[in-house]
């Protein structure tokens, strides 16, 4: 059985919310609420995995990847 990577070791990247959620649709606002982002110039580091790239591709015109390590 394959290990799963923890939070320590596994590649993380951090994106901060540019853009305002208002007057867009709702998926869009709740796939930042699931990158855990409400308000503008907040910052967020989450596990790099393809899913969360997924979310960021989704709403890239409301966020900015900060850092990708």
């Amino acid at each position: 059985m394959a290990k799963k990577p923890s939070a320590e070791t596994a590649k993380t990247i951090t994106v901060e919310q540019i853009g305002s959620p208002i007057r867009r649709e709702a998926k869009q606002r709740q796939t930042l609420i699931g990158l855990r982002l409400n308000k503008l110039h907040r910052t967020s580091t989450l596990v790099d995995t393809p899913a969360v790239r997924g979310m960021i591709e989704k709403v890239k015109h409301l966020v900015r990847v900060v850092d990708g390590q």
